[in-house]
């Protein structure tokens, strides 16, 4: 079995162009990520799939707006327009996205109290999802990552894969970015730092 996968990661309609947390050029990697599908031995993508009224919403905060910040228990978090909601055509795969393959879909940010960048663990950095678990049990121990966005939630995902022992790649031409306040140029060198390949 090949030990090689490719983690297509948040390619959702309201994360591209229209969508309600939209990545300028989001849809943009389309064509070039459903290449990479055809070619991968193994497929898994991953899935924003919040309730409606999750604590990472601006909305469930008076006074707070999209993109400040709050104290939660488990850290910083940022808070963001109400998105990916489940069961929405906003949390639906992009519709042009070649996503049949997968042989895995990981949902995240599903608990109401706890957001989750990583396919790997929550933002609490200690919930797992159970992908590395999977991932080990399938022989699979080099990652290949693109999707949305670059600096959330590819990064974390990224790093915890690094973390967990797994070799990773992370193809930038295949995602897009938030850039939050300088997101990108910090992510990208937490990457390089972690032993991320960068291609």
């Amino acid at each position: 079995m090949a030990t090689q996968a490719l983690i297509v990661i948040d390619v959702q309609n309201d994360f591209c162009p229209g969508g309600a947390l939209a990545v300028s050029g989001g849809d943009a990697i389309v064509p070039l990520v459903n290449r990479m599908i055809a070619d991968a031995p193994h497929v898994i993508l991953t899935q924003d799939w919040h309730p409606a009224g999750h604590s990472s919403f601006a909305s469930t905060h008076a006074g707070k707006n999209p993109f400040e910040t709050v104290a939660m228990p488990y850290g910083e978090q940022t808070l963001w327009p109400d998105h990916c909601i489940q069961g929405s055509q906003g949390a639906a795969f992009h519709p042009d996205l070649e996503w049949t393959k997968a042989e895995l879909v990981i949902r995240k940010g599903f608990r109401p109290s706890i957001d989750s960048y990583s396919a790997f663990y929550e933002n609490d950095h200690k919930t797992p999802t159970g992908l590395a678990g999977y991932l080990r049990e399938r022989g699979i121990s080099e990652l290949t990552m693109v999707g949305l966005a670059t600096d959330f939630c590819v990064a974390y995902s990224a790093l915890d894969a690094v973390r967990e022992g797994f070799s990773v790649t992370v193809t930038l031409e295949a995602c897009r970015a938030i850039d939050l306040g300088g997101s990108l140029e910090a992510m990208t060198q937490r990457m390089k730092e972690a032993g991320v390949s960068l291609a």
